[in-house]
């Protein structure tokens, strides 16, 4: 999963990592999922067009190069922070990418600044009004800030069942690498729990949302009844052969999808 190597410059804002691929005219903000960081975007960040865009991957408080930061570990947190690194870089406007719990940050962020959102990337996201749970699913995601064995039974449920044991064992040893216990399980309130969407329901923001199609709970059938309920200028994409880390499944179909959107 990690793909940090010299060919990009690691740096800092407030004291904490990001990363950033390419140096084009199109400015992209990219903010990682539950189990991910900055450095954990997979192949995906390796095929990128470094002509066209700019991307900058950041760290969460308690998470990658900021795994020594505190935080109140929330989505306003997360989109103040995005905002803050954006101001740091000097871009007034740019794109947003949020991968699952990402997801709802990049609504976030488009909530606190909307005039500076030129488009939103929804990927295998979760909805600004977050996750209902049943008791069992509940009990499992909630365990697994501090059970390795809850950590990967997650990744490979939402993946489909699909992977090798070797690909779902270096995921979690990323997680448990790059993420703090304290800060895992805060996380899973602030994405699963609480519900912004009157702040972001009929804003023309152009948004791709998309899903992979062996995902068993973030699905199309979820996107059309958020996502497309609330963006005027929102589309459904589906990612075929790929489960909810379409950027480790299938790096450059996804890649060439996004960018394609983002070109537009």
């Amino acid at each position: 999963m990690v793909w940090i190597d010299a060919k990009f410059p690691l740096s800092y804002v407030h004291g904490w990592l990001y990363v950033m691929v390419g140096s084009g005219d199109h400015r992209v903000i990219a903010l990682h999922g539950w189990f991910g960081s900055a450095g954990g975007w997979g192949p995906y960040a390796q095929v990128l067009d470094e002509a066209s865009f700019s991307y900058a991957f950041m760290d969460y408080r308690g998470y990658g190069g900021a795994k020594g930061v505190k935080g109140e570990y929330t989505m306003p947190e997360i989109a103040g922070d995005a905002l803050a690194l954006a101001d740091s870089l000097g871009w007034e406007r740019f794109s947003l990418i949020g991968h699952s719990m990402g997801g709802k940050a990049v609504q976030q962020v488009l909530a606190e600044a909307p005039a500076r959102v030129r488009k939103l990337v929804a990927l295998t996201p979760v909805p600004a009004c977050g996750v209902p749970f049943d008791e069992e699913g509940w009990k499992l995601f909630s365990s697994a800030a501090a059970s390795p064995a809850a950590r990967k039974g997650i990744i490979n449920f939402s993946t489909g069942g699909r992977h090798s044991d070797a690909w779902l064992d270096r995921m979690l040893k990323h997680s448990l690498e790059n993420s703090t216990p304290e800060a895992f399980a805060a996380y899973l309130l602030a994405w699963a729990k609480g519900d912004f969407s009157a702040r972001i329901k009929g804003n023309p923001v152009p948004v791709l949302a998309m899903v992979g199609e062996h995902d068993p709970a973030l699905t199309a059938e979820a996107m059309r009844g958020t996502f497309l309920q609330w963006y005027p200028n929102a589309r459904l994409e589906t990612i075929t052969n790929a489960g909810h880390y379409p950027m480790d499944e299938t790096p450059v179909a996804l890649a060439s999808a996004i960018e394609r959107f983002l070109s537009a």
